[in-house]
This record gives C-alpha cells, structure tokens and sequence, in this order.
C-alpha cells in the first residue's frame, strides 16, 4: 500500500471531518455524514458477498431506513427491525423464483442490517445520549492512532503473528501498539476538551479497552473478506480502500465506549 498516498488522503480528509462535525449541527448534518456512510459501507458488504444487485439495493434502503430509526426514533426500533427482516424474506421470495441458495442471499443482508446500520447508529447516541462532542472525538481520536500506532508498530517490529487465519500481517506486536495508540489517543482528548468527569486512569483503561476493540474490529472485518476473497471492501478511496475498511475499528469500539460512558 503507497503510503504518502494514504497521508495525503489523510491530511485532506481528517481536518475536513473534524470542522464538519465541531462546527455543523449534530441533525441533520452529522445523522446525514453518518446514513451516507451506512449507505456505502452496506453496499460494499452485499457486493462483497455478491449478493445479487436486485436484493442488495432495497436491502440498502430497508438498512438506511432501519439506521434513521434507530437513530431519530428508538422507541420503535424493535418494530422497525421485525418490518426489515420480514420484508427481506418477502423480496426474497418475489424477487427470486428459486428457493435455492436463498440462505446464501439472505445471510448477508441480515448481517448487514445489524454489523453496519446497527453498530454504526453507537456513534449517533454517543453524540446525542452521552450529549458531547467530546467524547465522539475521544472515539475518533483512540480509534484513529490505535491503527496508526498498529499499523508501524507491526511494520517496524512485528514478529509474532496475531491471527494468521484471519489476517497473516497482524502481528501481536501490532496489537500492543494499539492498545498505546488509543490510551493516548484518550489522553489527548481528555487534555484537549478537558473532560473532568473523567478521571486520568479510566480514561486510560478506556484508552486501553478502545485499542483492543479497534483490533477486535479490524479482525471482524478481515474474517469477512477473508472468507469472501476478496483484499479491500472497495477502491473507493485512493490508498485506504473501501468505507468499510476505514470503519471496520470504529463499528466495535463504539458501542463499546457507549456502554463503558453509561457504566461510569
């Protein structure tokens, strides 16, 4: 992989997302930033499994609209997500006049539904519920320099394999990397917003928990290319991959930070 190409992408993209989400309205800019993210990433996981492209579409739109709702109106999440499934199964049913490898289709469009839409609308209640920007950067911020730190830790002094199944480059010295990169990540944050509702030592366990969690994720999403055959989600961005590649982390580590914050 170019690495000044990921650099240069870097350092377009990341001052840019930072302005829009300190300085634009949470709804419905920031919901909008993240249905479009919902939106691509779910689109590269159907394609990903080849789901075929008259299932995977409305399966999109069925996901985005299963996103909105658990987002803006939680109280009928329960409901919105007995109506999504259902009408899968339904286009299933209409749209494919086989029931052979219905399993194979609808398996992947039910994951979705809850690996991208579900675990992404986390970054919304940290936004909303927790009520602080602050804490969403946390988020960025430890999920960000665990994969840096991840990233050259394994590539200067990386020796012993992690997962080898899953992800042959991981290594475990990659691994501990990141558990430093997101306890500094967290300190930076806590220093920079000064957060006093966190102590110094929880913001470095949650440091801690959050680079483990972005390893966790990245495995996950290794475990589903691997088994799909495929290296990168897309070639959506120049040197990065697809969305899912750059979310893989964050899709694990915010629900986590999520329920660490209503626990503390």
């Amino acid at each position: 992989m170019n690495n000044s190409k990921r650099l240069k992408v870097a350092g377009i993209v990341l001052p840019a997302l930072v302005l829009y989400i300190y300085f634009l309205p949470p709804f419905p800019f920031f919901l909008a930033l993240l249905l479009c993210v919902c939106v691509l990433a779910m689109r590269e996981f159907y394609v990903m499994y080849r789901v075929p492209q008259r299932l995977h579409l409305p399966a999109i739109v069925i996901g985005a609209a299963l996103f909105y709702v658990s987002c803006r109106h939680t109280y009928y999440l329960i409901d919105a997500i007995f109506l999504s499934l259902c009408l899968l199964f339904i286009l299933r049913l209409i749209l494919v006049d086989t029931p052979s490898g219905s399993m194979k289709e609808v398996g992947p469009l039910c994951v979705g539904f809850f690996y991208i839409s579900g675990f992404l609308s986390f970054q919304w209640f940290l936004r909303e519920i927790i009520s602080g920007t602050e804490y969403l950067f946390l988020l960025y911020t430890s999920v960000w320099l665990a994969d840096t730190a991840a990233y050259y830790a394994g590539t200067y002094f990386g020796k012993n394999k992690l997962y080898p199944a899953v992800s042959p480059n991981k290594t475990l010295e990659g691994a501990f990397g990141s558990i430093l990169g997101g306890a500094a990540g967290a300190l930076i944050i806590k220093l920079l917003f000064s957060i006093y509702s966190l102590t110094f030592m929880t913001t470095i366990v949650i440091g801690i928990i959050l680079g483990i969690a972005a390893v966790t994720g990245d495995l996950i999403e290794s475990m589903f290319k691997r088994d799909a055959g495929i290296k990168d989600s897309s070639g959506l961005i120049p040197g990065h991959g697809g969305i899912l590649d750059k979310i893989d982390s964050l899709l694990i580590s915010a629900p986590v930070l999520y329920l660490l914050l209503r626990s503390i």
